[in-house]
């Protein structure tokens, strides 16, 4: 039996604590929570049941899925910002809970920045612009042509106050300098069907809600909100082609509480990627209009505090509220 010396053992003990402190950090000894915080058959639930399977075959472990709804996203962030950061209880959230909320809301129970360990930029959702088939423009420069020349007299829908439809909206006007009408409802499907009837001329929203009526000649799809255009329509601009500057991305992400192992945060963020990379997975987000967008995690800290800081500034010089 071959024997280290005695000074060769010294050397290498503290590199064999460190291995088994990173093992044990990134290691899950029950099942996971994964929260997501509205309530099921929204884009983030979908993806969240889509991703759990695999992901916890790769953990080790079930990753459950657990829908608590309320506040804007608020209740179910607040149960994963107050959780012990050791990976056992994770965040499916959302670009409107993280970078938006903050300034919609009077009081909020955290930060939706500085309270949370970002773990993995999961997807962007394509945005769409469309409008009645009524309306006479057939782009996004005519459309801005055509409510110059009837200022007010252009209704579009949201799914209420402050939230991404209104928002998109809201930004499109003030760069513009366009004048329309408001028309909330209390979430994303009414402002849909109202738009496809013709109580409403414009509508920014997913593409999972806006496509099937594109594709059934409803609805006129002028263009798309994110900065470069949808890989699986192409020939469809950017809304920024015509007005430099524009971009509203919807993007999702995965999160723990703050204060987790840097060893734990990366191991996530490997797996998430990984996981979110399986053609099964891909193939089926696609599907939905859901376009992958792997980052690591410093990448992602920096997003979510610059469109925290972005959107933050929009909401509050409009002077936006949650409903």
């Amino acid at each position: 039996m071959t024997h280290l010396p005695r000074r060769g053992l010294l050397l290498a003990t503290p590199a064999l604590l460190a291995a088994s402190t990173a093992v044990a950090q990134t290691a899950f000894s029950r099942p996971i929570r994964l929260v997501v915080p509205w309530a099921p058959g929204g884009t983030t639930d979908i993806l969240a049941r889509i991703v759990a399977e695999p992901l916890g075959q790769a953990l080790g472990q079930p990753v459950l899925v657990e829908n608590r709804s309320g506040a804007s996203g608020n209740v179910g962030s607040d149960t994963v910002a107050k959780a012990a950061p050791d990976g056992h209880v994770l965040l499916f959230g959302s670009m409107s809970t993280h970078a938006m909320n903050h300034a919609l809301m009077r009081s909020m129970p955290f930060d939706g920045v500085a309270d949370f360990t970002p773990l993995a930029m999961l997807g962007f959702a394509v945005n769409t612009m469309v409008v009645h088939p009524a309306v006479p423009a057939q782009t996004v420069p005519e459309f801005i042509a055509h409510a110059r020349a009837n200022p007010e007299k252009i209704a579009y829908a949201s799914a209420g106050p402050g939230s991404t439809n209104h928002l998109c909206a809201a930004l499109f006007e003030s760069m513009t300098g366009i004048r329309m009408v408001h028309v909330p409802y209390r979430g994303g499907q009414p402002a849909v069907t109202d738009t496809v009837a013709g109580q409403t001329q414009l509508l920014f929203s997913a593409a999972t809600q806006t496509m099937p009526h594109v594709e059934g000649g409803r609805l006129r799809l002028l263009g798309v909100t994110e900065a470069r255009r949808w890989s699986r329509r192409p020939e469809v601009p950017t809304v920024g082609e015509s007005v430099p500057g524009y971009e509203m991305a919807v993007w999702y992400g995965a999160f723990g509480p703050k204060g987790m192992e840097p060893a734990l945060q990366q191991r996530l963020n490997a797996e998430l990627n990984r996981v979110m990379a399986l053609p099964a997975v891909k193939d089926r987000l696609a599907g939905m209009g859901v376009e992958i967008a792997p980052e690591d995690t410093a990448a992602f800290s920096a997003r979510m505090r610059a469109d925290a800081d972005k959107w933050g500034a929009l909401i509050r010089r409009l002077g936006i509220e949650a409903s």
